[in-house]
């Protein structure tokens, strides 16, 4: 394993994606333990900052109805995602995709199923706003902030704001995001030299993992994601034929994100990173998510296809599936593997994932009238 991995040091492998309209030329980067997060100038830590975004993400005040905060989609008791295959959606709709966990999402380089946010500060902008995710509007938000005294107190003596107010409050919140990291897994022990850390079953997945199942292709460095956009064929969900309000949500996205009307009206699948760039070549394709914390993180997929991860290795092993396949990536083949194979590969992905990192629900500072000198503050 020391000698495969030097090799992808030193010679940078490239990796070329045909078939879609992001042209991708990846570096292969070798696995490796996960440093601590980035941290943007614009968005510096402190504890006080991170305690009030604590505060926020649980806090259903910064939504449309005031129910639906962070936390309705991102638990911390389910993996801080969903646990359905497709997430909540804002109260009279479904949403129309799985719900990603937070863990470790501070690493992203950009954030949701086809990277449409550049940063965790605009990824809570937008679920916050999203009309079948928070469906906030800024004004309503801000006006509900400001009629708690201890919010009043902490932005102005985090931020020095006047009142409080819903750019801030994002950054609070990303801010929060970026403490939610794990770094202490089996795999990250042994990377640093603790031999005993993988069992025997998991260094035979390693192997596999970076050799004849060829998972190191896309799932590689650190975070195990190099954040590419691939289609792998995923089968649609049935929900998008059996659910109404699942369809209109559905057609509901393809309005808004601006499709043609010809596929406004035929299309029965998730058209991915086409939304965001409107090139045939991307139909069906999504970035690559991290494969550390997905012990908790199930189902799996855009969609919530798969319930186990071993189900994921199994659609691997079987050359992925016929979802937009002329656009399905060349790298997605039958890999052959054996059930004993595919045991030891599961049990490596175990490894990626350490204890489960849970938090209480914190108790929330309540409404109070606003003081009659409080325009002067």
């Amino acid at each position: 394993m020391t000698i495969l991995r030097q090799a992808l040091c030193q010679t940078a492998l490239i990796l070329t994606v045909t078939g879609g309209a992001i042209a991708q030329d990846i570096p292969i980067e070798p696995l490796g333990p996960l440093g601590p997060p980035p941290i943007p100038a614009d968005n510096p830590m402190t504890d006080e900052k991170i305690e009030l975004g604590r505060l926020l993400f649980f806090d259903g005040r910064l939504s449309g109805n005031g129910t639906m905060g962070c936390v309705v989609c991102h638990s911390p008791f389910t993996g801080w995602g969903f646990p359905d295959a497709i997430s909540m959606g804002y109260p009279g709709t479904v949403h129309w995709r799985n719900a990603q966990t937070i863990i470790n999402s501070a690493y992203y380089g950009n954030l949701f199923w086809t990277g449409s946010s550049s940063s965790l500060e605009h990824q809570a902008r937008s679920a916050a706003r999203g009309a079948v995710g928070g469906n906030g509007e800024d004004d309503m938000m801000e006006a509900r902030l400001a009629f708690v005294p201890e919010y009043r107190e902490m932005f102005r003596n985090v931020f020095g704001d006047a009142y409080p107010s819903v750019r801030h409050a994002y950054m609070a919140i990303a801010a929060f995001e970026r403490t939610l990291v794990q770094t202490d897994t089996p795999f990250d022990e042994y990377m640093r030299g603790d031999e005993t850390a993988l069992t025997e079953q998991q260094l035979r997945g390693m192997e596999l993992f970076e050799g004849e199942a060829g998972c190191i292709n896309c799932h590689n460095g650190p975070l195990f994601s190099n954040q590419g956009f691939y289609n792998i064929g995923v089968p649609s969900p049935e929900i998008w034929e059996t659910d109404g309000l699942a369809q209109i949500t559905y057609r509901f996205e393809l309005y808004a994100k601006g499709v043609s009307e010809y596929l406004y009206r035929t299309s029965h699948d998730d058209l991915g990173l086409y939304f965001d760039t409107k090139q045939e070549g991307d139909f069906g394709r999504f970035r690559v998510p991290s494969l550390r914390y997905t012990v908790y993180t199930g189902p799996y997929m855009h969609n919530g296809a798969f319930d186990t991860l071993r189900e994921v290795v199994e659609f691997y092993n079987a050359g992925g599936g016929t979802t937009f396949e002329e656009t399905k990536s060349e790298l997605i083949q039958p890999l052959g593997l054996s059930d004993d194979q595919i045991d030891d590969l599961v049990a490596f992905l175990e490894s990626l994932s350490g204890d489960e990192i849970v938090m209480d629900f914190p108790e929330l500072p309540e409404y109070a009238p606003l003081p009659d000198d409080w325009y002067q503050n």
